[in-house]
């Protein structure tokens, strides 16, 4: 009995099963592009990843975080000075206060497996020294030594204290405003 118990855990590690794997983020290969839009139009750019770790059991994600450097913030749409104005600007304490607040982290607090690769992934976002809970879909793909996890994400930037051009802080704003919710599309690769 007591070998049949002991030859069934060995062929669960074998297996990868039950074992838990930590995957360190690569953020040179890792990419997160912004989407943000107003009244009168659209900017879109990069931010990009400072650190992270992933953990994997067998190839079902358990658990991880990753940390957004905001220093980093750029636009992809402009150039020269307009480029300069608005980096600038959205760096400033009347959007993300980089200054103060130079990185953004996610902590997963749980990984719902949805079928295949994908998930129903759950945490909290801190932006702006502000944490709030968010849930959104991801695919988690396992190849060999990566993991390769991308996701869609729309964020409201009203929930972080972000309020320039704000319909939900100032009134009469008119084509001035700029949309509160902004989508974040993230490739995170970590390897072992």
């Amino acid at each position: 009995m007591l070998q049949s118990i002991i030859i069934s855990l060995l062929s669960l590690i074998s297996s990868g099963e039950g074992v838990n794997e930590v995957y360190k983020v690569n953020a040179a290969e890792s990419t997160v592009e912004w989407y943000a839009e107003k009244v009168t139009g659209k900017h879109n750019g990069t931010v990009a990843l400072k650190s992270g770790e992933f953990n994997l059991t067998g190839e079902k994600l358990t658990s991880g975080s990753f940390v957004v450097d905001m220093t980093t913030i750029d636009c992809s749409d402009l150039e020269g000075e307009w480029k300069d104005k608005l980096v600038g600007h959205l760096k400033s304490d009347d959007f993300f206060g980089v200054e103060t607040y130079p990185t953004a982290t996610f902590n997963l607090k749980s990984a719902k497996k949805q079928g295949g690769n994908k998930y129903l992934v759950n945490g909290d976002l801190t932006i702006k020294g502000i944490t709030k809970p968010i849930e959104f879909p991801a695919e988690v793909v396992v190849a060999g030594d990566k993991v390769i996890s991308t996701a869609t994400l729309t964020i409201d930037r009203s929930k972080y204290n972000v309020k320039y051009g704000s319909g939900s802080f100032f009134d009469d704003l008119g084509d001035k405003t700029i949309y509160d919710n902004f989508d974040l599309k993230i490739k995170i690769v970590s390897a072992k």
